[in-house]
């Protein structure tokens, strides 16, 4: 059992502290980033019950209203709920950065909790294609959502336009991510130019971030 939460939690684990590690400016504290993992962690109970809920009932099953519905949209409603309500008027969320932080953090603890159910099920073989597809992909639909949470708190104009994208561009980059799972043939064809496309759209993210940061820091604290 602790192999199986080790592999479940350590490609979490590894992505946060990359993207945490790349905050050069001012580091998040770890006590908040860790409550904001834990978070994210329990979204998993909730989520599974509603999820079954809407599966016995049969309701809103179809392949493509579960992939940007009932998997989509639930799965990264709750996260944002999280980030918004919970680290948006945080103290501690002071420089556009930190929402990328933050955005993978919770995101990360959902897909490790997520991760840990999955191998307890399935085995310790999928270790490794899980690290790569699932925990990936919530760490980068993290990081997207955190990018705009950020652009939201520190910008003057269009903090609606920010707000809201937030929340639709993971749902509908989620939405894709599981459809191409659903589509079963060939869906490796289309996974790897997608992923391909998540890192470079989240790594751009974190890279224009960290030029907000800057601008932030010597707009307000001027050497």
């Amino acid at each position: 059992m602790l192999g199986i939460v080790t592999a479940g939690v350590a490609p979490g684990l590894a992505l946060l502290s990359y993207f945490y590690l790349k905050d050069q400016y001012d580091s998040e504290p770890l006590s908040l980033v860790s409550k904001t993992f834990i978070f994210g962690a329990l979204l998993v109970f909730p989520l599974m019950f509603i999820q079954y809920v809407l599966a016995a009932e049969g309701l809103l099953q179809g392949d493509f209203i579960k992939a940007f519905g009932t998997v989509g949209l639930l799965e990264e409603f709750f996260k944002w709920f999280i980030l918004y309500y919970t680290i948006f008027q945080h103290i501690a969320f002071d420089e556009p950065y930190d929402g990328i932080i933050y955005g993978a953090s919770v995101s990360l603890g959902f897909a490790s909790a997520e991760n840990i159910f999955y191998l307890v099920a399935n085995g310790l073989q999928d270790a490794i294609g899980r690290a790569l597809l699932p925990v990936s992909s919530h760490a980068l639909f993290g990081v997207i959502m955190g990018y705009y949470i950020g652009k939201a708190k520190f910008s003057e104009h269009s903090i609606k336009k920010w707000v809201v994208l937030s929340l639709t561009l993971p749902v509908a980059l989620h939405g894709i991510y599981d459809y191409i799972l659903m589509t079963k043939e060939n869906w490796l064809l289309l996974m790897v130019p997608f992923m391909i496309f998540l890192w470079w759209l989240g790594l751009r993210k974190v890279k224009k971030a960290r030029i907000l940061t800057l601008k932030h820091i010597e707009k307000h604290y001027p050497i």
